[in-house]
């Protein structure tokens, strides 16, 4: 099985770590992909290596998506390539798993109307207004 986690310099750390860490241990194989090819910084301070640009993902070979919270999502949410990769998982019925934050980008690629979904609070609202229940 493959994990693909989409994520941004200013990420929760926790949010990122944690599932990267616990699909390994199940024998996940795990990527990394970001808007370039470096290392990214969650809010704390922890870095993790980005194993492929957004544009070098082909969702189809993944199982799984993680979208972690933090400040990322604001900026993954306003590339191209990240939206076409989260409307491949729902049009392909692909496990999506979007925490705290990381349902902004669910909610810029249209992905919502009519869904139950949770969020951090600040981020209710939008959700609410994309047509979540």
């Amino acid at each position: 099985m493959k994990a693909l986690i989409i994520s941004a310099d200013n990420f929760e750390d926790s949010e990122l770590l944690v599932p990267y860490y616990r699909l390994k241990e199940e024998g996940f194989e795990v990527d990394i992909a970001s808007m370039r090819n470096d290392k990214i910084k969650g809010k704390h301070g922890y870095e993790v290596n980005v194993d492929k640009t957004l544009q070098e993902v082909s969702p189809g070979n993944y199982d799984i998506l993680i979208l972690p919270g933090g400040k990322a999502p604001e900026a993954i949410r306003k590339e191209k390539a990240a939206l076409e990769i989260v409307k491949y998982f729902f049009q392909k019925n692909k496990p999506v798993s979007a925490i705290c934050h990381g349902p902004q980008t669910l909610i810029t690629a249209g992905l919502l109307k009519g869904r139950h979904a949770t969020c951090y609070r600040s981020v209710a609202q939008e959700m609410k207004d994309a047509g979540a229940m």
